[in-house]
């Protein structure tokens, strides 16, 4: 039975939504980054990454067992709703979806940054949105020209979304590194545009 279980997710981690490690050109880049050693990318300042009181294994613990009455909120989270293809799109806006997910309008473009409209997680039963988050799905959204990913995390790029939005994006700005899941999923390389710390990119005319 633990065989059986090893090979399923074995199998389940390197489906499609996982993307793909860099490879190729795209790994030489990264291993020429001034930032990346050991193995990985370095912050460049020193990150705290664990603030509460405790340990790590006792913060683990209160996640995994602790109470969770202050985890929902007790009521639907009040949002409006727009038509989002009847914007103009010379209008100076942004519209907030939840978490990282938002529409920005500027300069005459549209940009759409982190959009996760189907789950935050590998497993759709997990980390669904709560009631008034929910507010806007796929179908919702009109042609964009930058789709701009921050990094790698689940709930920041979500690859049910992007397969759906795919043809409705003009171009890509991410992280090094990133457009090896984009490539898998699809995308055309020569729409992406992936940057190093200090790095610009002028994806559409007049926008840097």
């Amino acid at each position: 039975m633990a065989a059986v279980i090893t090979v399923a997710v074995v199998v389940f981690m390197h489906g499609r939504q996982f993307g793909r490690l860099p490879r190729g050109e795209r790994l030489a880049r990264i291993e020429r980054s001034p930032n990346y050693r050991d193995g990985a990318f370095r912050n460049r300042d020193t990150t705290i990454m664990f603030t509460s009181d405790g340990s790590f294994a006792s913060g683990l613990l209160r996640f995994l067992f602790g109470s969770r009455r202050l985890l929902r909120p007790e009521a639907p989270i009040p949002s409006v709703r727009t038509d989002l293809s009847a914007l103009d799109p010379d209008d100076e806006l942004i519209v907030w979806f939840g978490h990282s997910s938002y529409l920005l309008q500027t300069g005459g473009r549209r940009m759409l940054v982190d959009p996760v409209f189907v789950s935050a997680s590998p497993v759709w039963f997990v980390n669904r949105p709560f009631r008034g988050a929910d507010a806007y799905g796929v179908d919702d959204m009109p042609p964009v020209d930058i789709l701009v990913i921050t990094h790698d995390h689940w709930d920041h790029l979500d690859y049910r979304t992007l397969k759906r939005l795919r043809e409705r994006i003009g171009r890509v700005v991410c992280p090094l590194g990133v457009g090896e899941h984009l490539e898998r999923w699809g995308f055309d390389p020569d729409r992406i545009y992936e940057l190093d710390w200090d790095e610009t990119a002028e994806p559409c005319d007049g926008l840097m």
